[in-house]
């Protein structure tokens, strides 16, 4: 199928605070696999900084890729800060960070940014969620709960959702809601058998194309494969497809 010419590339990547399959903390090997694929919008969970002492290595990785961040932490002392960011191309105009923590659990959290993009204004969550299945349904409710029902720009709802059970009442609410786009296997990197890293597009007519970036070096550098989207700004909305 031949792509259309204007499109946005958009990826999102648990980079497990740097650390590769070889036990090995290296930023520069991560910033090469987002460079490499080649994206708009790179959206990441897990950036650690409290391992860099000689300066902020998500700063370092903007540089290289040169692309702007923006920070979404969910824990931070004095060494650093731990959780989401965005990195783009694309003007920023607005942004808003969700707490997504359930009592007694990890801290968790989302980003939420408005982005300019083609011409277009492009909505762009970047989650991370739990590890128990409670509370991923508490915290899917609540995402889904900030969208607004007027349609009037692209919305992209990306990151790590620890959830691979199909007809799991998670992914159905976000499939009933954004339309159903292929679930592809992204963990663990050396032998991917989970599709934990997702992208929903709305509207889902929007998608032209979703994939796995699998390499030699995106399967050494962290635990979980890149998933990538590439998507047109625009298109007409439509009611997301039931599971």
């Amino acid at each position: 199928m031949e792509r259309p010419s204007e499109t946005i590339s958009v990826v999102s990547y648990n980079i497990h605070r740097f650390v590769g399959t070889d036990r090995r903390f290296d930023p520069e090997r991560i910033a090469r696999v987002i460079h490499e694929c080649r994206a708009e919008i790179v959206g990441l969970q897990e950036i650690d900084t409290h391992f860099y002492r000689n300066g902020n290595q998500i700063e370092h990785l903007a540089r290289t890729t040169r692309l702007e961040v923006v920070h979404g932490p969910t824990r931070w002392n004095r060494n650093g800060h731990y959780g989401n960011a965005l990195l783009t191309s694309f003007p920023v105009s607005d942004v808003r960070r969700i707490d997504l923590t359930v009592p007694g659990r990890e801290p968790r959290g989302a980003l939420d940014v408005d982005l300019l993009a083609g011409g277009c204004r492009v909505r762009v969550i970047v989650a991370h969620l739990g590890l128990n299945i409670l509370e991923r349904r508490l915290q899917v409710k609540r995402l889904l709960d900030i969208f607004s029902a007027e349609r009037d720009r692209m919305e992209i709802m990306l990151g790590d959702f620890n959830e691979w059970i199909p007809v799991g009442r998670p992914l159905c609410w976000v499939n009933r809601f954004f339309g159903k786009p292929p679930a592809l296997r992204t963990f663990p990197s050396f032998m991917p058998v989970l599709p934990l890293d997702r992208i929903w597009i709305r509207p889902l007519d929007a998608l032209v194309e979703l994939s796995v970036y699998r390499t030699p070096l995106s399967r050494v550098a962290s635990d979980h494969l890149p998933v990538k989207a590439v998507v047109v700004p625009g298109g007409k909305p439509e009611i997301g497809c039931a599971c």
